[in-house]
Formats: structure tokens, C-alpha cells, sequence
């Protein structure tokens, strides 16, 4: 969090926060959705309907005000959003660490030329959304094993 003036209080902000600071400008021009993007939005919607109700959009939007500065300015919109997705189903018992590290192995495993692309394997520079390794909690959260 930081602390600003504003008229003579203090006001605190995390770091997702930037209403009323500087930005730069906001690119209003439509774009084309990478099929990746496309299916974290149908995950959401399935998530959230009326027949479901496994997430709220408060809880999609806690989820992304909890990750820390470093993955929050590193991820994209949509990796933001499957981040929150991921924890939130984890927190709920939906799945577990367990499960989410053997499905990305096998997605992994079954991706052409060995993985090198696959979709969350690292790259340098580049956060991986709601990357979890079996055992370990997906990043800015803890395991039952962490707790006392």
C-alpha cells in the first residue's frame, strides 16, 4: 500500500489502485481476442451464471486486487483474470494444487514440439497466470500446509 496526501488526509492505495493518478491514455480501439482470452471469458461466464453461481465478480475482482505488484504489472487482463479464477477455485475446494499441477503436466506433455510453447510454461520476463506447482500454492496464497 501507499500513502498520499490528498487535501490534507492521508489516503491509503494499493497498488492496483491508480484512480485520479497518472496513466497515460486509455486505447479505446477494439482488438481481436486471442482464442486463449476467449476461453478464459467462457470460463468466467460458466463460473459465474445463474445455474453455477461458483464465482462472483467480487470475488474475480478480489482475486485480482490480491496479487502482488510484480505479477500484477506483469500479467495482461485476461491473466489477471485467470489467476483470480484459479485461486478462487482453489480456495473453494472446487480443485486442488494437486490437481491443477497434474492437468498442466499433462497439457504440457501433449503439446507439439515437446512443450516449448505450451500454454503456462514460463517464459523469461513473463509471468505465468495462476502458475501453481503441485504442493504449492498459486502464487500470493498458502496451502493448507502453510497453515499452523
Amino acid at each position: 500500500m501507499s500513502k498520499e496526501r490528498d487535501s490534507g488526509k492521508i489516503v491509503l492505495r494499493r497498488h492496483h489502485d491508480m484512480g485520479g493518478l497518472p496513466a497515460g491514455p486509455v486505447e479505446r480501439n477494439e482488438h481481436d481476442y486471442a482464442p486463449w482470452e476467449k476461453r478464459v471469458d467462457a470460463i468466467l461466464r460458466l463460473l459465474s451464471d445463474k445455474k453455477r453461481r461458483i464465482i462472483t465478480v467480487d470475488e474475480l475482482r478480489r482475486g485480482i486486487e490480491e496479487l502482488g505488484p510484480g505479477a500484477y504489472d506483469e500479467m495482461s487482463y485476461y491473466e489477471r483474470w485467470i489467476a483470480s479464477v484459479t485461486n478462487n477455485l482453489i480456495e473453494k475446494g472446487v480443485i486442488t494444487v494437486d490437481e491443477l499441477g497434474r492437468r498442466m503436466a499433462e497439457v504440457r506433455a501433449s503439446w507439439p514440439a515437446g512443450g516449448a510453447d505450451a500454454p503456462g510454461k514460463a517464459t523469461p520476463g513473463k509471468a505465468t497466470p495462476g502458475k501453481a506447482t503441485p504442493g504449492k500454492a498459486a502464487p500470493g496464497k498458502t496451502t493448507a500446509e502453510d497453515k499452523p
